[in-house]
């Protein structure tokens, strides 16, 4: 293999946000944030769904304001910009 072309493959730990839940792994992703498990610190990535939260795994289903979306666009763009892609 060739020296210095290869990402740093390490030790990390995703961090589950939304069900507070830590998964020690080995990734190449970046990571901004470090953590503390067991006197060691690890690089940590934060995302919003894994399957301690996921709908499908956990047979709950979060409430999305998708109707606060679809409004915010509308008053971003206008009526104008819906009528042109029909």
């Amino acid at each position: 293999m060739k020296k210095d072309i290869h990402p740093e493959y390490r030790d990390v730990v995703f961090h589950d946000v939304s069900a507070d839940m830590k998964i020690k792994t080995r990734s190449c992703a970046p990571a901004k944030d470090t953590v503390e498990i067991d006197g060691e610190e690890y690089p940590c990535i934060k995302i919003d769904i894994s399957a301690a939260s996921h709908p499908f795994y956990t047979g709950k289903q979060k409430f999305v304001d998708t109707a606060g979306r679809v409004e915010k666009f509308k008053k971003k763009f206008g009526q104008s910009y819906v009528a042109k892609t029909k």
